[in-house]
């Protein structure tokens, strides 16, 4: 008897999975991301052929590795024929239903919502429905967003959304798993995932969709909605044209000199180290996305679309690893990359800079006319989380501008010294690294915002 097997293929940095679902000898690939190598390997180790590729839909917070992996395999791409593309696809839509071996079958089920043309696909084997990928349908506790279309779309979306989930919870079978694409992590989801896995039947106990009223879940979900990155608005396009094959070739090395340039430019050159690693020792006039975070979301939210990047990295096995991440979400080519130590990126000690780091701990004592050694005293306290992080309750007296805004907003941040927070210490880095470029004295709070009242801070209550 056909057995059938799901393979999760993880991209934890944006937050996403994309699929393989096989019975031994062909297999189905459910959402790629634009790094087809993963997936092309993963069916090399299993020994299966990949004989189609299917879409949930035109995705918006990465570019699409569909087109490239059916070229390469010869398999067949399905999208949904409702969606206006500029390349040859097996168009599909509710209802049809394709074989992909003799025991293992897939259903098209139109769920609209997240897009209007959203798709989800129904895995059927020998004794019945398996399980369904969801995109960003119905999710682990919540659901895909429904303003990333236009806020005007956002509402009728929402409705849609909640049609769609009930669909699928009338559909199938309690024990069928769900396999979402978003939810974790990205900002495609209206929140985030609850759990690391689900099926049909624990949804209807835990997921809002599934236990509130029409009307009441459009205005929860709608009042949740958080701001989304902006390179998001070239993410659509770029999948409805086809994006071609990824490239990963090394870029063009800087030396000291070019380095130098390039930041005299107020070019945003970027250092990929830990933060930890930035504030101890970094090249003047660099910033600080560290690749033990989210690099590419955060950065491609703030750098201005097609600007020059350039990378640096203690190994090229770094460099390579963020060329990866931000190919996936359109950025193909850095300008430049250099490996080595801040030495030997400054090639002058007097282009060397270190980071004041400290604790909330220290800003609670600071603020109490406590002694807090060689730190200076904090004139500013700036939030850079994002705004439900804000009015879900801050710190008395902070200003707030979120991560995102920053760039364009460094006039806003009041005289003196700064002291910078965000949720972890990852986001408040890049913002302390950019104000630092912009010429403030700033302190980088590298601490978990949790610990803020413990501390001994006021805590703002939230906000009705």
């Amino acid at each position: 008897m056909t057995t059938i097997h799901v393979e999760v293929v993880e991209t934890s940095s944006l937050g996403d999975r994309s699929y393989l679902a096989h019975d031994g000898h062909v297999a189905l690939v459910v959402d790629p991301q634009r790094d087809i190598d993963r997936i092309l390997a993963l069916a090399g180790r299993l020994g299966v052929r990949i004989t189609h590729v299917a879409e949930t839909h035109l995705h918006n917070d990465y570019v699409s590795g569909g087109l490239a992996l059916a070229q390469v395999t010869g398999a067949a791409y399905l999208v949904a024929g409702a969606d206006t593309v500029g390349f040859e696809r097996l168009p599909v839509a509710d209802g049809d239903e394709i074989a992909l071996s003799e025991g293992m079958r897939v259903q098209a089920v139109a769920t609209p919502g997240h897009t209007f043309h959203h798709l989800s696909y129904i895995l059927t084997g020998p004794e019945g429905p398996e399980g369904v990928f969801t995109g960003g349908s119905l999710l682990f506790g919540t659901t895909g967003r429904t303003d990333l279309l236009g806020a005007e779309h956002a509402h009728t979306l929402a409705h849609h959304q909640h049609a769609s989930a009930r669909r699928l919870a009338d559909l199938l079978p309690d024990g069928a798993h769900i396999w979402p694409t978003h939810g974790f992590g990205s900002f495609c989801s209206a929140t985030q995932s609850d759990a690391p896995a689900s099926t049909i039947g624990r949804e209807k106990q835990a997921n809002p969709v599934l236990r509130l009223e029409a009307d009441d879940f459009v205005a929860q979900t709608l009042a949740g909605l958080d701001a989304y990155p902006a390179y998001y608005a070239h993410m659509g396009a770029r999948n409805s044209t086809g994006a071609d094959l990824i490239d990963l070739t090394p870029v063009q090395s800087a030396d000291a000199a070019q380095l130098r340039e390039r930041i005299a430019a107020g070019e945003w050159v970027v250092d990929l180290r830990s933060r930890k690693a930035f504030a101890t020792r970094h090249l003047t006039g660099t910033l600080s996305f560290g690749l033990d975070g989210p690099m590419s979301t955060w950065l491609a939210w703030m750098a201005p679309w097609g600007a020059p990047i350039t990378l640096l990295g203690d190994s090229p096995e770094q460099v390579t690893a963020a060329q990866r991440e931000l190919a996936r979400i359109g950025i193909d080519r850095p300008a430049a990359a250099a490996t080595g130590t801040p030495e030997q990126w400054a090639g002058d000690e007097t282009r060397l800079a270190e980071l004041t780091v400290a604790a909330f701990t220290d800003l609670a004592a600071a603020r109490a006319g406590r002694d807090t050694g060689d730190l200076p005293a904090p004139d500013v306290v700036l939030d850079v989380r994002m705004t439900n992080e804000w009015r879900a309750g801050h710190i008395d007296g902070a200003v707030h501008i979120p991560l995102p805004d920053l760039p364009a907003r460094l006039a806003d941040v009041p005289d003196g010294t700064v002291w910078v927070h965000c949720g972890s210490g990852y986001r408040a880095a890049a913002a302390t690294s950019l104000l630092a470029r912009a010429g403030r004295t700033v302190v980088h709070i590298d601490d978990a915002y949790s610990g803020a009242a413990g501390a001994g801070l006021t805590i703002t209550a939230p906000e009705n």
